[in-house]
């Protein structure tokens, strides 16, 4: 009977019928099914469904959650996303598995779940009652925890998903009413992927003419589809908002906030997440993956300005979000950020699961660290970091396993000041860092330098623990604001190739031993985070994530600090001479530039802002008091100023220069620092 015209007793059973007799194949994984509900005691305790987004893993486990209440078992569904997930909510949820009755668990979208993945495994799993039977199922398999473990070995079968045969896509296009004329042209653009056959049956579906059998999907198409998946965009800020959720990992009400400042971003995030291909998790929402690739192509091939437009104003929210923690960004914040920079090309695995946390180096930790550097380097280097690890252990961020607290990986952060003779005997990559950034732009009074010299990991790279590696990478720049250089050492040149974004020169070939390390190094005083970041282009660009190979041309001017003292002394005096300021060498520094507008207009609001903070402290109102009256309010001499502020001249001569000092002290911080770092000292 058609679904349609059948009477039903609910919504429900109207939809279970309809997807029951829309859905096809999967017949050897309904089988197995079937025969492990007959044999629930002595089969498989639990089946683990994997496959890529859209491959159809929801609907099966549909369709065994009704084949398993036909056959008179307790049917226990956890599907909901409640942030962040927990032992107790999930005990909740299943509580009638803890029943006399036979039962069956399904647990779909298994990446929610992925934090509490070692608990499930190890604590909640065992104690269910004989004959229980558990379907999982999630985007990636099991982690090796599970396959390695030889009591699990019996216990667990991984069904891996992948696109329906030929004649079962068929089936599928024919069940959603395409005309078999249509089929080829159809299969040619989405194969058997279960997700994309509907998606385009959708679109073909309400195509009219004799052109069906010639269909091909080009970009006018893929337009056509993503409209009738989503029905009419109520307005250019929706379109926006759809495009904004393909291009990030995740999306959330604060970001449409941030990056369409104009819409009512509350009702965006509402209309997006009622849309049928979005999913929910914990950090948001995310279109399907097929729907996501398909909504970001069509921009990047139909806007390519504002698909590029877009990344960026993405790139400045993300780093601005992770600047304003009070302490370092969140993993999620620099998820977010890694995902947008990087997703699909290899320097990010985009890992669900993340079992190993970051550590400070542990009394015992020396063995395990060592045996990592031979491991991945030789005699010679694993000798260095052992100098290293007696001369700064506080340096080290150790990457542990969550479960045994084993050293997995290492990286070491060195934050350096001036040379030393016996750190560069001792490690040359160290010498040739600083040879390198002495003989291009040498550290001021204040300034330091951060150098990425080791980044190791017993699993190979793409890795969870290479993913954190590279999280704290990214801190590195992030946290740039007063650095001036940032030097990144890379143990295989070839294979870490991607990495060399994190320079700005073609890398620096260091022997150590029988091997080779590139060294990248990025000057901070020239550039800025921003500008850096948004040279890295997106990913359906061209130059897409490609290193840079000559240095990019100075954003600012790096000065002395006694050519920094004097230019500050000269502005002041020049107060009421623009030609004379628009001359003074603070204007291409980077205290002038990073403010922005006409250069003889930031220069003096950037002046008069830094003397007007000399108020702000009472210790200094006399000194604010004395530069005012001898620089901004135009005294005709140092004596007519004192007479004006009713001092004695040797004593207004001291306040004045004390005021001159904590002007350039201010200003000076804020050239290192930039401005928000400044306020923040």
């Amino acid at each position: 009977m058609n679904p349609r015209t059948r009477p039903f007793t609910s919504l429900g059973e109207r939809l279970r019928a309809a997807r029951h007799q829309s859905f096809v194949g999967r017949s050897a994984e309904l089988a197995l099914f079937r025969t492990s509900l007959r044999h629930a005691a002595d089969s498989f305790a639990v089946q683990f469904v994997t496959g890529p987004g859209g491959v159809g893993k929801s609907a099966l486990l549909r369709r065994f959650a009704d084949e398993a209440a036909a056959a008179g078992w307790i049917v226990v569904e956890i599907g909901e996303h409640r942030p962040p997930p927990s032992p107790e909510a999930f005990e909740a949820d299943a509580i009638r598995m803890f029943t006399d009755e036979p039962a069956v668990l399904f647990v779909d979208d298994f990446e929610t779940y992925r934090p509490l993945e070692g608990w499930l495994r190890d604590r909640f799993l065992p104690r269910l009652p004989a004959g229980s039977f558990v379907i999982l199922a999630g985007r990636r398999p099991p982690g090796a925890l599970w396959l390695s473990d030889p009591g699990w070995e019996d216990v667990l079968q991984v069904i891996t998903l992948g696109d329906l045969p030929r004649d079962d896509a068929v089936a599928l296009l024919t069940a959603r009413g395409v005309p078999a004329v249509r089929h080829p042209a159809v299969l040619s653009f989405a194969g058997g992927h279960p997700l994309a056959l509907s998606l385009a049956a959708s679109a073909v579906g309400g195509m009219t003419g004799g052109e069906e059998a010639q269909w091909t999907p080009p970009h006018d198409v893929i337009g056509a589809l993503l409209t009738r998946l989503v029905g009419q965009v109520p307005s250019p800020l929706h379109r926006q908002a759809l495009e904004v959720s393909a291009h990030v990992r995740t999306t959330t009400e604060g970001l449409l906030r941030a990056v369409l400042p104009e819409a009512d971003a509350g009702a965006l995030f509402g209309w997006l997440r009622r849309l049928s291909f979005m999913t929910s998790v914990p950090s948001g929402l995310h279109p399907h993956d097929v729907v996501r690739e398909a909504l970001d192509a069509d921009l990047a091939w139909r806007d390519p300005e504002r698909y590029q437009d877009m990344h960026r104003r993405l790139i400045r929210h993300y780093v601005r979000e992770a600047r304003t923690c009070a302490d370092s960004p969140s993993f999620a914040q620099l998820e977010a950020l890694m995902y947008l920079l990087w997703h699909g090309s290899g320097l990010f695995g985009d890992q669900d699961e993340y079992d190993f946390h970051e550590d400070a180096v542990r009394a015992g930790d020396r063995r395990a660290l060592l045996d990592i550097a031979a491991a991945n380097t030789d005699d010679e280097t694993a000798a260095i970091v052992d100098f290293w690890l007696e001369r700064r252990p506080e340096a080290f961020s150790v990457y542990r396993s969550s479960d045994s607290g084993e050293p997995a990986g290492f990286v070491l952060t060195l934050r350096l000041t001036e040379p030393d003779a016996e750190e560069n005997d001792v490690d040359p990559v160290v010498a040739e860092a600083w040879s390198y950034v002495r003989r291009v732009s040498p550290l001021r009074e204040g300034e330091h330098l951060v150098l990425a010299r080791f980044m190791l990991a017993r699993e190979e790279f793409p890795s969870p623990v290479s993913d954190l590696i590279a999280a704290r990478l990214v801190t590195m720049a992030i946290q740039a604001e007063g650095v001036a250089w940032t030097c990144m050492v890379v143990s295989d040149p070839e294979r870490w190739e991607r990495f060399a974004i994190f320079g700005e020169q073609d890398p620096l070939m260091v022997r150590v031993g029988d091997r080779l390390f590139a060294l990248f190094c990025r000057n901070w005083q020239e550039t800025r985070l921003d500008t850096w970041l948004e040279q890295l282009m997106p990913r359906r660009t061209p130059a897409a994530w490609r290193a840079p190979r000559r240095r990019a041309a100075r954003t600012y001017a790096v000065l002395s600090r006694a050519e920094f003292d004097a230019a500050v002394r000269g502005a002041l005096r020049s107060w009421n001479r623009p030609a004379a300021l628009a001359d003074n060498p603070l204007v291409p520094a980077r205290v002038v530039a990073e403010a922005g507008g006409e250069p003889v207009d930031a220069l003096r609001s950037v002046l008069h802002e830094t003397v007007e903070r000399l108020a702000d402290d009472p210790r200094d109102v006399k000194l604010h008091r004395a530069v005012t009256m001898t620089f901004l309010q135009n005294a005709p001499t140092q004596q007519a100023a004192a007479e004006r502020l009713g001092l004695p001249f040797s004593t207004y001569r001291r306040h004045l220069t004390r005021g001159l000092e904590r002007v350039c002290d201010l200003l000076w911080q804020r050239e290192l620092l930039g401005a928000r770092g400044a306020e923040a000292s």
